[in-house]
């Protein structure tokens, strides 16, 4: 299994690991911090750089039966070696601030509408989700309230509580139609006072760091069905 860094620490930028299997052009460390993709956000990318100091893009990372896979341009490593990953740092980081922004949009759809995401989509150039009402005028009052609580700069905490503790928490998982994992330990994202998620994907450490929220557009995209599309500046 690799240790996943940015479970603990979202902004690790580099690390050192070692290669513990190679499958065609996909190498297996036994740590990373690339974030594989999942909950709508997409993978990083970056480099790993070889004991030779080759740098070989990484152009995917998925996780598949608990490993998790970088893909890269070519293979130029050797199983057992100690390998440099770097992550595209301004690409994530764009995602951060946004992926921050969509739970804070996504707490007020529900304290104010009971409303949940039924569906959603986060890369660097912008994000969009799906949430079951019926007013688009709903979702620009949403990111208007939102930027006023990213100015309050709050802290955002991240911790693991056991499942069945993680369940008496009203709301804890807001997609709809979306399980509660079955996994023991959940990890929890929390903004003080607005907001608390079971939540597998990077984030910034304080709400300021998310910049304006801009709202692009909003779609209908059928009955009881309106998509919004942000992105953040600069």
């Amino acid at each position: 299994m690799t240790e996943e860094l940015y479970l603990n620490d979202s902004y690790v930028k580099e690390f050192e690991s070692k290669v513990i299997k190679i499958l065609d052009n996909y190498v297996i460390l036994d740590k990373t911090a690339f974030y594989p993709g999942g909950g709508g956000l997409e993978n990083d990318l970056g480099f790993l750089e070889n004991n030779k100091g080759e740098k070989v893009k990484v152009l995917e990372v998925k996780k598949e039966n608990g490993e998790i896979l970088h893909k890269v341009e070519s293979n130029k490593f050797n199983e057992g070696e100690l390998v440099k990953g770097v992550i595209d740092w301004e690409r994530r980081y764009r995602m951060m601030r946004l992926h921050t922004a969509s739970h804070i949009i996504s707490a007020l759809a529900y304290e104010k509408f009971g409303s949940l995401i039924t569906g959603g989509h986060i890369s660097p150039e912008y994000a969009k989700d799906d949430f079951n009402v019926e007013d688009k005028a709903i979702l620009i009052e949403l990111i208007n309230e939102a930027n006023e609580i990213v100015k309050k700069s709050i802290d955002v905490k991240v911790y693991f509580l056991p499942r069945d503790e993680a369940l008496m928490i009203p709301a804890i998982v807001k997609l709809a139609g979306r399980n509660p994992p079955e996994i023991p330990i959940w990890r929890i994202v929390e903004i003080p006072g607005i907001d608390i998620q079971a939540d597998g994907g990077p984030h910034v450490k304080n709400t300021r760091e998310i910049g304006e929220i801009v709202l692009l557009k909003v779609e209908n995209k059928g009955k009881g069905r309106k998509r919004v599309y942000y992105t953040v500046k600069p």
